[in-house]
């Protein structure tokens, strides 16, 4: 593992719970935010504000075959993953290395992993990594994020800090952002988690959206957006600013109270579904998440 950039102290925002709750237009059950005040009593959020750190980054994977003239014959295939705070990620390494619809990806994005959990899937499964946390979770007590990992180069690595925190704990998000070099094509990625149901308004929720959205018009590469949004409804969002929903069909990613919800998903602009065969679709978790795998394959 290896931290290229730290500013945890000088740039470290803390706050704790806020003593009047500000109105929310709800998106869960009310049990949902009954478990969410119980379980956040007392705590102090620690955010990384400072848009250049930490930054996590580490290179297993072999050179590649292409010569970087020749693109690759075979399709696509992106992977988004919820590891539940990584807490049984030799499980998950198993799961993504074993499983034909997941072994082999070539952009896997991982969501509620800490620079260990990254590390150890990055080396295990010989891939490139580069990663940034939002934050220190008040649950875990560990560093929070999103990451994207490759069998490819990585290059132009960036954070993005999302506005609004959430209600409660104050956590403030930031998706990881990253160009894929696959022989001559490049691919800008964004590792995405939004915060949970109803600790946004949807309105908040959508300028989030939004500011993902801004930041990838600045690109002219091909634009793969995907995650753990914590929401349906951003689906619409998404497709109002062209890209295509990928995994629109797929059904829940992630259960709650025994109910399965559609909060997984992956969105591209200047890609299509490929052709041949299903084209998106999940594993189950095997007991290692509360959310399934996705994956979808392009063109």
């Amino acid at each position: 593992m290896k931290l290229v950039e730290s500013h945890r102290t000088r740039h470290l925002e803390k706050r704790g719970v806020p003593g009047l709750p500000r109105w929310r237009r709800w998106a869960a059950p009310t049990a949902v935010l009954l478990a969410s005040l119980v379980q956040s009593a007392c705590v102090t959020t620690h955010n990384y504000l400072d848009p250049t750190g930490p930054r996590y980054e580490g290179r297993y994977a072999p050179p590649p075959a292409t010569d970087g003239t020749a693109a690759p014959s075979d399709a696509l295939r992106v992977v988004t993953f919820n590891t539940e705070f990584g807490r049984k990620i030799e499980g998950a390494v198993a799961l993504l290395g074993d499983s034909e619809a997941l072994r082999g990806a070539d952009i896997l994005l991982l969501q509620e992993v800490d620079p260990s959990a990254v590390e150890r899937v990055a080396h295990d499964l010989r891939l490139n990594y580069v990663y940034f946390p939002g934050g220190v979770h008040p649950f875990s007590k560990r560093d929070f994020g999103a990451a994207i990992l490759s069998p490819w180069p990585l290059d132009e690595a960036r954070k993005i800090i999302l506005p609004h925190a959430a209600f409660i704990t104050n956590v403030r998000r930031a998706a990881t952002s990253a160009t894929v070099l696959r022989g001559p094509d490049r691919i800008r990625i964004y590792s995405v988690h939004l915060p949970a149901p109803g600790a946004v308004s949807d309105d908040e929720r959508h300028e989030q959206v939004r500011v993902l959205v801004n930041d990838a018009s600045r690109s002219a590469d091909a634009v793969v957006i995907g995650g753990d949004f914590n929401s349906r409804s951003v689906g619409k969002w998404f497709e109002q600013a062209g890209y295509r929903w990928l995994t629109k069909d797929v059904p829940g990613t992630a259960r709650r109270f025994h109910v399965w919800w559609s909060l997984d998903h992956v969105f591209a602009r200047g890609l299509m579904p490929a052709g041949d065969g299903r084209t998106a679709g999940f594993v189950d978790s095997a007991g290692t998440s509360d959310h399934r795998v996705v994956w979808v394959r392009l063109r």
